[in-house]
């Protein structure tokens, strides 16, 4: 850490003033015109850091998620949680999700958990679901994925449905003791996408292997691929457009395309000449075809847009992991698993014209009607 401060600027007033205090342990709103601007903030000295120090740097660096978007819409912050991994908005718009591993994530020692989240992003239930709880089994929770009535979990070597509405546990794929599991290997399942039509797919960071799973014919479970190429899959999403289904790698740096019959394409890689990427965790698309993916070792949050254009839209983040999307809200949903704390953020949205001047409503913000002022 350098010691430099976190500055911010209100356009209400020409004040500015450093951040000094950590939030509080309960999801909050705030609202800036614009973003802090300055942070050096390296991962080892995160690390190394006092848990007092911690929360302050946390505090400052969870607003950086905006960090090259010139109006942030509104920032909700999520603290109190236990190595959050994955952030989940549910499609019909009526909560969130995340999951906590709570504990070592290579061990099956029951106490890992989901939290739940309104509508509005505030905290309904840190533990909704919750391992050792009655007949619920949860030892690692990782990334998430939902099908009508049911939150799928990849934990370790299974993969768990529960009731989004009550949490009851309502089925389990095992992948311990697979036919399609490879010889030698540890499963580490490390997240889960669905693609609207009966299958599920998941991600094996140890095998190399991305498993297909069919809803529609009890669970049954297949291999869609199996590659070195894959080099350690982890974050998984389907193309809104093409439908295909998009994978970053953790161990090089790696976004690929793998068709349904599992030929693997490479959209973007390290090349000899750059090394763009580190240890790839999440991704999701907005709905304008935009991909979104985290780099967990290097704190950034890259977007690629359609043309393949890549840009940072935010770093210096505390190992931002298995990132989601809202795309009703249009927001981004990321977990920071060694700050234990999430934040949603707005997103840019693209506009018609270069010509036409950008707006607040460009970024999701609505100003109260004539009248409808809070006092």
């Amino acid at each position: 850490m350098t010691g430099l401060p976190i500055v911010y600027y209100h356009a209400a007033s020409s004040r500015s003033h450093a951040a000094s205090h950590a939030p509080p342990v309960c999801a909050r709103h705030e609202r800036h015109e614009k973003v802090p601007i300055l942070m050096h903030l390296h991962r080892s000295s995160f690390a190394a850091s006092t848990p007092r120090l911690r929360r302050g740097l946390l505090a400052a660096s969870l607003s950086l998620l905006a960090l090259s978007i010139p109006v942030v819409a509104e920032a909700l912050q999520v603290t109190g949680l236990q190595m959050p991994r994955s952030f989940l908005a549910d499609p019909s718009g009526e909560q969130y999700f995340i999951s906590n591993v709570n504990g070592d994530p290579e061990v099956k020692d029951n106490n890992g958990f989901i939290t739940k989240l309104d509508s509005a992003g505030k905290l309904v239930k840190l533990q909704f679901i919750q391992g050792g709880d009655g007949e619920t089994v949860l030892h690692a929770p990782q990334g998430m994925a939902i099908v009508n009535q049911v939150l799928y979990v990849a934990d370790l070597d299974a993969l768990r449905g529960f009731d989004k509405t009550t949490g009851r546990p309502v089925v389990t794929v095992s992948f311990a003791h697979s036919p399609n599991a490879p010889t030698g290997e540890t499963t580490a399942l490390a997240d889960v996408a669905y693609d609207g039509h009966g299958l599920l797919y998941a991600s094996d960071t140890h095998a190399d292997t991305i498993y297909r799973i069919d809803t529609t014919r009890e669970h049954a479970v297949s291999v869609l691929v199996r590659d070195a190429a894959l080099a350690g899959p982890r974050g998984l999403a389907l193309h809104p457009k093409t439908g295909r289904l998009i994978v970053v790698s953790w161990n090089k740096g790696k976004i690929l395309e793998v068709s349904r019959d599992g030929v693997i394409t490479e959209l973007a890689s390290n090349s000899f000449f750059s090394s763009r990427f580190d240890n790839l965790d999440g991704v999701d698309f907005d709905s304008f075809g935009n991909m979104y993916v985290s780099d967990f070792t290097a704190g950034k949050v890259w977007r690629m847009r359609p043309d393949h254009k890549f840009d940072v839209i935010a770093e210096f983040l505390p190992s931002p992991a298995d990132i989601g999307v809202d795309r009703k809200n249009h927001l981004i949903l990321v977990p920071y698993q060694d700050g234990n704390a999430a934040e949603m953020n707005g997103l840019e949205s693209p506009i018609k014209s270069d010509t036409k001047k950008r707006t607040f409503a460009d970024y999701g913000y609505s100003f109260p009607k004539p009248g409808q002022e809070s006092k």
